[in-house]
């Protein structure tokens, strides 16, 4: 010590020196991918970015210092899109989706080379909103309000991935969370259902009700018939001796006193001093 300062030893000082780029070397060539990522590998003296081999996965790794590693999320993600879009007649219609996503994992590489990380911005919301306005510009907005949500929630769906299919990305599902109509266009079509369903039960009564009137002919039909030919079976001969049955009948009761008297002028028994 000299001047009331430390001096090391000059021996020491290549092992110091060895040291700190021993360090600064293990820190560039380790890397961590974590839980739910996958690192893609590029490789300043050997063409840049690797495409051909599957992206470094979870856990630990070490890596040359002079290359450099990019991890990518490839956990499924939702993007929340809400756009404006025309219906066929020209309409302002406000389209709420939801799109669950994730870039292919085997083709990170071609991902990360093609298109970068900024990939949600630059393919996967221009591909929805084109594919939004292609589809809803199909139909009319009292189609998109009352029956095509789930129509037009399929062929949105199918043509977002369509275009993902090319650029990497993977389209797992897309949901049509909400359709909002202009208030006036919105109004007229809940007053135009609302006249249709009073329509279609106004309908549903008089059909009901000419159902009940068919019923009721066709039962008074059947009581005239059966009267009609029990009428026509009915002899002079028949209604004396269904008389005398009764007669006979009422003869055995206990609480009346039967006395029969000749007979009356169509053939019948005459009852008389019931009780």
């Amino acid at each position: 010590m000299s001047n009331g300062q430390l001096q090391l030893p000059k021996n020491l000082m290549p092992l110091i020196l060895l040291g700190i780029i021993l360090i600064i070397f293990l820190s560039k060539s380790t890397v961590t991918i974590e839980a739910g990522e996958a690192g893609v590998l590029w490789k300043r003296f050997d063409n840049g970015v690797v495409v051909n081999d599957p992206p470094l996965n979870e856990g630990f790794h070490i890596v040359a210092p002079w290359n450099e590693v990019i991890v990518y999320e490839v956990r499924q993600q939702e993007l929340f899109e809400k756009m404006k879009v025309l219906s066929s007649n020209g309409l302002d219609i406000i389209l709420e989706t939801s799109a669950w996503y994730l870039p292919k994992y085997n083709e990170l590489g071609k991902l990360h080379q093609d298109i970068g990380e900024n990939y949600l911005e630059r393919v996967i919301k221009p591909a929805l909103r084109s594919a939004a306005r292609s589809v809803v510009g199909r139909y009319t907005p009292e189609q998109l309000y009352a029956s095509k949500r789930d129509v037009i929630q399929s062929e949105i769906f199918e043509e977002t991935k369509k275009i993902l299919d090319a650029q990497y990305v993977q389209l797992n599902e897309l949901l049509v969370r909400d359709v909002t109509l202009p208030s006036t266009i919105k109004d007229a079509i809940e007053r135009k259902l609302k006249q249709e369903q009073e329509s279609l039960e106004y309908e549903f009564r008089l059909v009901t009700a000419a159902k009940e009137a068919e019923k009721q002919r066709i039962e008074a039909q059947g009581k005239a018939d059966a009267n009609r030919i029990l009428s026509a079976s009915l002899t002079d001969k028949i209604l004396q001796d269904k008389g005398i049955e009764a007669t006979l009948e009422l003869s055995k009761s206990p609480n009346s006193k039967v006395v029969v008297i000749g007979s009356g002028k169509d053939g019948m028994p005459i009852i008389l001093g019931n009780n």
